[in-house]
């Protein structure tokens, strides 16, 4: 596998599309407004951008049912649109991979309107069917009753997202409908995204951060089918596409790295303990909480992923409540001092920059159900709709935050003492440092159960750091054997040194050389 150089110091601003900047006021973001904003972006100091599925699609899921992989939302814009978005990016020195969804489309994309048909056609086995209308596959959830041919189609998601054929991993003998990773039908499947992923790689963009990305092969004894799945294309991009970044929604970076994706992300489902350091009833950034079993499992996951495999923590994303609806204040800007010091490359919701909170008690809308709060629209300023929209209000696709102190860009820039002036700081101090960067190694101090602080270092052949970070109302200590030396970064009072004990004072945290006894 080709390693993607740009990816050792890489930080990701997550784009939801539909939430972002609005320029032709119909109340919906679209490609024309992060164009306008790319110098916002790059002056965070964000080197990448992710951006949510931009690809035509009815949106009963946000874009997550695809209606046609080649076209660009109308929406949004149109193709050509889009190529200025990729090359307006590349002129700023950035990169920008877009969000392929390969396990499902939507009921309305023609492959699956062709395969709904009783005659056979090139598309009958490009979804997953069984051979009975009474019969969903197993496992999985069906669309029953509304097709010509005979069968249920299995769905992966919502009930509008008809699986994609991938093939089973070991088919069931007794279930002749399904068909083995070999078969015809799975390997057009595959070829298909091939073909849509050289369209866009042609186009442009830089990669692809990969929805669901475990799921493909059914059936699959430990992920087997899956991870030789995505080992063909790897195969593919290294002789086609080999500075083309991917980015796996899986979880697993022992499965996910050894497929040939260059990093995994760190969910907020599943073991990982994730949510354990900001969204539960005790977070550890809250002051109160636990981040032993977080670092456990990143540990466990670190020995998984190998030295070349990096796993990406996020501030958070479409799918989750904001940052800012469990943690305020300073203890905030704390969370960001652990997200830029962690190996990996760091990933920035839109919005999370500034604090945006969770907006509470909005309907659904596009198939966010209890997502939705964290899917309202980016405040800039102070002008109609937060600067989002010149839209009247009640056209806008999902309200803005209606609170008279939501935060916006345009106040936090006048602000030193603000989010995110705190989070541009730290910014270079990740770019200034490159122990800090993806690739620095890291050893965890302490990090003991129901205790503070957290404590790590991070090393390269240049220089060796030590992270403190101490979200507690109360003063911590841990035993270090080195010198504390100078501090490089401080939020709140430095911490002291006496008797091989260093103590961090409440609420604070720092980032420091360290010496020898």
């Amino acid at each position: 596998m080709n390693k993607v150089k740009w990816l050792d110091n890489a930080v990701f601003y997550e784009i939801y599309p539909q939430s972002f900047k609005d320029t032709n006021s119909d109340g919906i973001g679209d490609f024309n407004g992060i164009i306008e904003k790319l110098d916002y972006i790059k002056s965070l100091g964000c080197t990448a951008i992710w951006m949510n599925p931009c690809f035509d699609s009815p949106f009963l899921d946000a874009g997550y049912d695809v209606r046609d992989y080649y076209l660009a939302a109308p929406r949004y814009g149109t193709n050509d649109d889009l190529k200025r978005l990729f090359g307006e990016v590349h002129r700023r020195g950035m990169h920008i991979l877009l969000d392929l969804v390969p396990g499902h489309t939507s009921w309305e994309h023609k492959w699956f309107r062709e395969s709904c048909k009783a005659a056979k056609n090139r598309y009958t086995d490009r979804y997953i069917w069984t051979d009975n209308t009474w019969e969903a596959p197993e496992g999985m959830n069906a669309l029953i009753g509304i097709s010509e041919r005979v069968g249920a189609c299995g769905v992966n998601f919502f009930s509008h997202q008809p699986a994609l054929n991938y093939g089973y991993y070991k088919p069931d003998p007794d279930k002749p409908w399904q068909q083995s990773t070999e078969s015809e039908g799975a390997k057009a499947t595959l070829e298909e995204m091939k073909n849509v992923m050289r369209f866009w790689l042609g186009m442009g963009c830089d990669g692809f951060r990969v929805d669901m990305a475990h799921s493909l092969v059914k059936r699959d004894e430990n992920g087997k089918g899956t991870i030789k799945l995505w080992q063909d294309v790897r195969a593919f991009l290294d002789r086609e596409f080999p500075d083309a970044a991917m980015v796996s929604e899986w979880g697993e970076p022992d499965k996910s790295l050894q497929g040939g994706f260059h990093m995994d992300f760190l969910l907020h489902f599943g073991p990982s303990h994730y949510n354990d350091l900001f969204r539960c009833d005790k977070p550890f950034f809250g002051g109160s909480g636990d981040a032993s079993a977080f670092v456990e499992k990143y540990l466990e996951s670190r020995r998984k992923a190998g030295k070349d495999g990096l796993i990406c923590i996020p501030s958070g994303n479409h799918d989750m409540a904001r940052l800012a609806k469990y943690i305020r204040g300073e203890r905030l800007k704390m969370c960001f001092m652990f997200l830029l010091t962690m190996p990996g490359a760091p990933f920035i919701y839109y919005g999370d920059e500034i604090g945006m909170r969770y907006v509470e008690d909005i309907p659904s809308v596009e198939g966010g159900y209890e997502r939705t709060g964290s899917r309202s629209p980016m405040q800039w300023d102070s002008t109609v709709n937060a600067g989002f929209s010149a839209a009247p209000s009640d056209r806008l696709y999902i309200p803005i935050d209606p609170a008279e102190d939501r935060p916006t860009v345009a106040a936090q820039e006048k602000d030193s003492g603000s989010l995110m002036s705190e989070v541009k700081r730290l910014m270079s101090l990740r770019a200034a440092h490159s122990a800090l960067q993806s690739r620095g190694e890291i050893e965890f101090v302490y990090a003991e159960k129901d205790s503070c602080p957290l404590v790590y270092t991070r090393s390269d052949k240049k220089e060796k750091l030590l992270v403190i970070l101490n979200p507690s109302d109360k003063k911590a200590d841990f035993a270090f054997d080195g010198k504390l030396g100078e501090a490089v970064y401080l939020l709140g009072e430095k911490a002291s040194q006496s008797a091989g004990r260093i103590t961090s004072a409440p609420c604070s945290a720092g980032v420091y050389t360290i010496g020898n006894l």
